[in-house]
Order: C-alpha cells, then sequence, then structure tokens
C-alpha cells in the first residue's frame, strides 16, 4: 500500500473511531466509574470510610490498615479476688440495686447464677453513684458459642464516667479494626497486645482511671489518662485521651463535673460481668 492510500484510508476512519469513543464515554457515564482502590482515609480490609484524625498518629479512627495487636496467651486465670477494704463494691452478684438505665428507670438486665447479662434493647446502664479518678475492677465474659464477626461479636464497652470508654468485645480469633478491640480505648488507642481468652471465659479489666480537669472556665487543665491490665497483662499504659471517646469522630473535651457514673454499654450482645468494685483515687 503506497502513502497516498494509507493516507486516505487512515482520514476514512477517523470518523467511526470518534463515535466508538463517544459512544463508550457514554456508556461509563450511564454505568458510574469503575470502582477505584480506597483512598487515603479509608480502610483497606473493605474500603469503609474511617474517621477523625488522631492528633500525635499516623492514623485515622477505625483505620482498617491499622496493624493488628499481637496475641498473647495470658497466664490461667485465677480465683475471683474479694474487693479492698476501701472499695465501693458496684456489684455483688445479687442484685441491679445501685444501678439505673441513662433514662433513671430500673436496671432491665438479667441477675442470676452471681451474673448480670445484658438483655437487649433494654438499654445501657449506669451506677446512681457517681466517680472521677478510680481504681476499677471489672470481669466480663463473651457469649459462647461465639456468634458473628467483627464488631457483631460479644460487644459491649465499660464507659468511665459515662464519656471515656474502654471497649469490651469477643477479639479471640475474630479480626476488627485495631482501634476497636477488646481494651481498646474506643477509637483512639488499640490495646498494646491482644490478650483475649476464649468466649465463655472470664475475663478481667483492671483500670487506674485519672480523671481530666478544668478550669473555673470550663477549659482543659489536663487530660483523662487511662492504664488497663487485661486478665493481667499491660494493654494500655498510662494513655493521654484526646477527648471522649466516640465512632469516627474525635470529639473536644468539655468541662463535665468531677465525678459521673460509670456505664455499661448495651450493645445488643449477652455479654455478662460480674465481680464490680472501685477505688476512688484522691
Amino acid at each position: 500500500m503506497d502513502r497516498r492510500t494509507f493516507a486516505r484510508r487512515v482520514a476514512a476512519a477517523v470518523p467511526a473511531l470518534a463515535a466508538l469513543a463517544s459512544t463508550a464515554r457514554e456508556s461509563r457515564a450511564q454505568q458510574g466509574a469503575p470502582p477505584a482502590a480506597p483512598p487515603a482515609g479509608r480502610g483497606q480490609m473493605d474500603g469503609s470510610p474511617v474517621g477523625d484524625p488522631l492528633p500525635g498518629q499516623k492514623w485515622r479512627a477505625h483505620d482498617r490498615a491499622r496493624p493488628q495487636p499481637r496475641k498473647v496467651v495470658p497466664g490461667q486465670p485465677v480465683p475471683t479476688p474479694a474487693a479492698p477494704s476501701d472499695a465501693v463494691v458496684l456489684f455483688d452478684g445479687k442484685d441491679l440495686s445501685g444501678w439505673t438505665t441513662d433514662k433513671g428507670a430500673p436496671a432491665g438486665w438479667l441477675v442470676r447464677d452471681g451474673y448480670m447479662e445484658v438483655v437487649k434493647k433494654t438499654g445501657s446502664i449506669q451506677t446512681k453513684q457517681g466517680f472521677g479518678s478510680s481504681q476499677l475492677h471489672v470481669e466480663w465474659m463473651a457469649p459462647s458459642p461465639a456468634v458473628g464477626s467483627d464488631q457483631d461479636r460479644g460487644n459491649s464497652g465499660v464507659f468511665l464516667m459515662n464519656t471515656y470508654e474502654v471497649q469490651v468485645l469477643d477479639s479471640y480469633g475474630s479480626k476488627t479494626y485495631a482501634d476497636g478491640s477488646a481494651a481498646a480505648i474506643y477509637g483512639q488507642y488499640p490495646p498494646l497486645v491482644n490478650a483475649c481468652r476464649k468466649p465463655g471465659e472470664w475475663q478481667t479489666y483492671d483500670i487506674v482511671f485519672h480523671a481530666p480537669r478544668f478550669d473555673d472556665r470550663g477549659g482543659l487543665v489536663s487530660p483523662a489518662r487511662l492504664t488497663v491490665f487485661h486478665n493481667g497483662v499491660l494493654v494500655q499504659d498510662n494513655e493521654e485521651l484526646t477527648g471522649p471517646t466516640g465512632h469516627k469522630v474525635r470529639p473536644p473535651y468539655k468541662a463535665h463535673p468531677d465525678k459521673m457514673p460509670l456505664g455499661l454499654q448495651d450493645h445488643g450482645h449477652p455479654v455478662r460481668y460480674r465481680n464490680i468494685w472501685v477505688r476512688e483515687l484522691k
């Protein structure tokens, strides 16, 4: 084929190519753009949006790309310790007389055989008495057999001052975002390690909580701090909270009373609790 013939054929083909390209563009517009890789700020496991940036960290809240806590096997369970002589016993296995719903109604959770159990849709509960800086002991058990996965598996929470959550979750052989796993300071700090026992086994949290302090104008003087031992293993080491805990958000501190109730969360799962006591720190 000589050059002149080739040029004529290319010129004749250009309108058809242009029409084909136009048709392809219209089809893509109708179908929507093809899925792209999750952008920065989205979870790498499922592409779901993650939350606010966390100060001093390269992660956002609930980022599924954040490394999972290393698994450790806690030591053998020890007999349930009695509360110290200066402790306030919040639950002795007999009744919920010291607890209410967040609306002040009687707590509707089940009590039997020395434990209380979350009853779905009865609501979270809180102590009638308020506490500030304190040492807290809580024992809990995830349902057995295990049902569900991720956050839909043995989910509850311990709320210091009804505001600052230490996550309760069945994290034994179940994966979720790191800062939402068992013993996480929810949405802020994953546990240093995963010290979870099997579902159906009693677990312990021993928590040292230093409440935030505010000045007369409501300004923050010192932030809240949390140390947590999970089944005797250090998992939170005097961490400084960025503010109240929340889902995909990082709300700022707001001045609140020096003492507020301790809360336990109804997340719809029959998590059990027993032997809860607190020592106030002066």
